[in-house]
């Protein structure tokens, strides 16, 4: 685990240095208000957060050496990336999280399936973003992933 935590500095010390406020902040905030269960980890060579083999043994389909992974942070040419996985799979939250976005604030949201893109990091929404990872805990989670993968 200490690995990991050093890991996790390394790539935040490697932020540009003026992204990096906004990017410790953002990871502090997701740190601070995801539910309990979740596992810190460098997935996909940036920070992340999964569900532990040990909660769901089977791990990622596309690779079941892998933990489930659940939101992960990125720094990119352009942007602060939130990728948060529980948005593509649960199109509830995503309507909540798009009409909160819009209220909350001034510009247009810039999203993929579940990438949320920061390019005015001065205008992160901290409030929503701790909401928004508030809301679904491992085994919802795990729920939602495995009724996504059942046949239709």
């Amino acid at each position: 685990m200490m690995m990991v935590k050093q890991e996790i500095r390394d790539y935040v010390k490697a932020v540009p240095a003026d992204r990096r406020p906004a990017f410790e902040r953002l990871l502090n905030v997701v740190r601070e208000n995801l539910p309990g269960g979740f596992d810190e980890v460098i997935q996909y060579r940036m920070p992340g957060f999964v569900v532990p083999h040990s909660a769901y043994p089977p791990g990622y389909h596309v690779d079941p050496k892998l933990p489930l992974p659940f939101i992960n942070l990125a720094n990119q040419k352009g942007y602060i990336a939130l990728y948060h996985l529980g948005l593509y799979a649960d199109s509830e939250l995503l309507t909540w999280f798009k009409t909160s976005y819009a209220e909350s604030v001034s510009h247009r949201l810039d999203m993929g399936k579940s990438c949320i893109r920061f390019r005015k990091i001065d205008e992160i929404p901290y409030d929503l973003i701790a909401e928004l990872v508030s809301q679904m805990t491992v085994p919802d989670w795990i729920e939602l992933y495995e009724q996504s993968r059942r046949p239709r």
